[in-house]
């Protein structure tokens, strides 16, 4: 018996593709047109298959369908970039050389490990009488030809995104042939892709050490820098580069970046307005500027200027899901009927990409929460983070096993063991616990006093935490927390020493700063260990006003466990788990701060604050919304406002929605300030 395409399982689908790409090098192109086409009643937005059609009607002559058919693959899978050097191959058939040259620049733009497209462009300037881009051309040509085979094949695929085949192609030709520059960086770019940044930052370091003039790797290292956290560092690798090319856009707008991650807003302000003069500025690229100029203004607290800066963004790029969600993320604009209707349009359009999608979902929830439709509302938050939650590749065992071993190696004769390691400083101050329990107000009050620095979401305890786990651990048996057990004692001072190091570039020298990066309560015992006299606060907020918060709440990166309501209960009773532990084995050392609490006696807590911290009461602790300050996080205009009771409840307006939320925290409505 036959299969039919409905019956077609996912082998039964490669195979066929397999015999339709047989059937094209048998040059047999009406049968691979047939076979394609039958295919596609399965699966109608296969990549391979619809590229296979679109050659088989190319050979037949059949040129109108197949840039049709490329038009149906480029609009499904947009990053496939071999649909450029097809099209090519389409107007080279056509005999219209400006169109063919067109489309296979866009292709090597995109994926320079296109050896068919360069070889095409070389004939095709010299076709034309001009010399010098066919000589750039053949240049590249004798490039690909120098490398191996697996790294071409490999970096094409990388290009189009297929980065599972990439790397495992690429880590093979390692193994057999041991260190290769190109494809060393190769492997690191896929790890920047992966946002494995550990190892990228290795390998980066290693090829950079082999060929230190090698701009492209010295690039590449900065981008991984950036990403770490590394701002100092990334900064020099970036002035090294722009030594060699100051005008270089790419440069440029990393540096800007670079200077974002050290709070120097303004200079970065002004590179971004810098290269928005250049005229022949693609539109994505110019609405990216004007976006990333809307952050810094917002940060700085202009919020008007940023208002008008975000709406550029949009006017620049219509469907621009991150710039209606960034106006949104004020909490305090209000978006108009024309606005409303021009986010429905794009969030329904099919040319809105899957991230523009998802911002548009949680943009259009707050709209329609601010005019009081709470079931449009929650209908679109619901969307947004099932799209969100689909690309994750969050686990919330992981979280879990974390918070066992943490009990299992902090224990108090573990901790009774260790009373003299670490630094005698006391000048962090550390802010821990959820996202959206009121750490940024916490924050606020403290930066507010004149011996209090105010930081940001400091990434460096985490970078310590990663770094003891190691570039090649394994996440379901993981090195860290056990390993804290076999580290020396001079090992906790000198890395709280490199901590103090690392985070002056956001500092000005005030006696006390604070780290206000939430998920650090994971680490309390290798804070400890590091910083035994460090004051650390626990921000704490109601469950489910917590919970629906981070619900809402569309983050620039991390904290994946707040797009399913079942992730975010159990984070939040494991939050609570290790707190009450390190509680137990730690008494007295984590200040408990109920967001509740502040906002109905806010003179009275910032007074328990501050004396916990061992500071003088100061009147701006009270006044905290007078104090001009960046601000980097989703509360940031909330808190540049007179304190105010009416969020406190706002999760009783989607109520009849979140049910399986209260199941799914059980006793920990009733037990969280236990």
């Amino acid at each position: 018996m036959s299969a039919t395409p409905s019956s077609l399982g996912a082998s039964a689908v490669e195979q066929t593709v397999l015999n339709i790409r047989a059937l094209l090098q048998g040059q047999r192109f009406a049968d691979a047109e047939s076979a394609a086409t039958t295919l596609l009643e399965t699966v109608p937005l296969n990549r391979d298959v619809l590229y296979l059609l679109a050659i088989a009607q190319r050979h037949q002559r059949r040129i109108t369908d197949a840039l049709a058919t490329l038009d149906r693959l480029a609009k499904a899978h947009p990053a496939f970039n071999h649909v450029h050097e097809e099209r090519g191959h389409c107007y080279v058939a056509l005999k219209d050389a400006p169109a063919a040259i067109q489309s296979y620049l866009k292709g090597v733009h995109a994926n320079p490990a296109l050896p068919a497209s360069w070889s095409m462009l070389e004939g095709l300037y010299r076709l034309v009488g001009d010399q010098e881009n066919a000589s750039t051309a053949a240049a590249h040509v004798a490039k690909l030809k120098t490398l191996p085979p697996e790294v071409v094949a490999a970096t094409s695929l990388f290009s189009d995104g297929d980065l599972v085949s990439a790397e495992s192609m690429i880590r093979s030709f390692l193994l057999k042939t041991g260190d290769h520059i190109e494809a060393m960086r190769l492997l690191a770019r896929i790890g920047l892709a992966l946002e494995v940044y550990d190892d990228a930052e290795v390998l980066l370091e290693a090829v950079l050490q082999k060929s230190p003039d090698y701009v492209a790797a010295r690039y590449d290292y900065a981008r991984v820098l950036l990403e770490r956290h590394k701002h100092a560092a990334a900064l020099a690798e970036l002035n090294t580069l722009l030594a060699l090319e100051p005008t270089k856009r790419e440069y440029r707008t990393l540096y800007a970046t670079t200077a974002v991650g050290l709070g120097n807003h303004e200079e970065a302000i002004q590179i971004y307005q810098d290269l928005l003069i250049d005229a022949d500025m693609p539109a994505w690229a110019r609405a990216e500027l004007h976006l990333s100029i809307a952050h810094s203004l917002k940060t700085l607290g202009r919020q008007e200027e940023a208002i008008i800066a975000y709406r550029q963004a949009i006017a620049a790029r219509p469907h621009y899901g991150e710039a209606y969600w960034s106006l949104a993320n004020l909490k305090t604009y209000r978006f108009t009927d024309e606005e409303l209707a021009g986010m429905a349009m794009s969030e329904s359009s099919s040319e809105c990409t899957a991230m523009d999608r998802y911002h548009l979902s949680f943009a259009l929830g707050k709209a329609h929460e601010d005019r009081r439709q709470f079931d449009q509302s929650y209908r679109f938050y619901e969307r947004g983070n099932a799209e969100k939650r689909a690309e994750s590749r969050y686990r919330p065992e992981l979280i879990e096993l974390n918070t066992r071993l943490q009990k299992d190696i902090g224990t108090p004769a573990f901790f009774a063991t260790r009373t003299d390691f670490g630094s005698s400083s006391a000048q962090p101050i550390f802010i821990v616990g959820l996202p959206r329990s009121g750490s940024t107000l916490l924050e606020q009050i403290l930066a507010s006093h004149s011996a209090v620095e105010g930081t940001q979401e400091l990434a460096n305890i985490p970078r310590v935490a990663a770094d003891f786990q190691g570039v090649t651990a394994d996440s379901d048996h993981p090195r860290y927390p056990a390993i804290l057990a076999d580290t020396p004692r001079e090992d906790f001072a000198r890395l709280a020493q490199k901590y103090l190091e690392d985070t002056r570039p956001y500092r000005t020298g005030k006696a006390y700063f604070i780290d206000k990066m939430p998920n650090n309560f994971r680490h309390i015992g290798l804070i400890h260990l590091m910083f035994p006299k460090a004051h650390i606060i626990d921000a704490r907020r109601e469950p489910m006003a917590c919970c629906f918060s981070n619900f809402k709440q569309l983050f620039a990166r991390g904290q994946e466990f707040t797009y399913s309501m079942t992730d975010i209960a159990r984070y939040y009773r494991t939050y609570l788990e290790l707190m009450r532990h390190w509680d137990q084995v730690l008494p007295g050392r984590i200040l408990h701060v109920q967001h509740e609490d502040v906002v109905d006696h806010l003179e009275e807590n910032v007074r328990r604050i501050l004396d916990f911290c061992g500071l003088e009461f100061e009147d701006a602790c009270v006044a905290f919304h007078k104090t001009a300050r960046s601000v980097r996080t989703a509360s940031s205009e909330q808190v540049r406002q007179p304190i105010f009771r009416e969020g406190l409840d706002q999760w009783k307006n989607y109520e009849p929605w979140l049910g399986p939320l209260q199941d799914a925290l059980g006793d920990a409505l009733t037990h969280y300030r236990d």
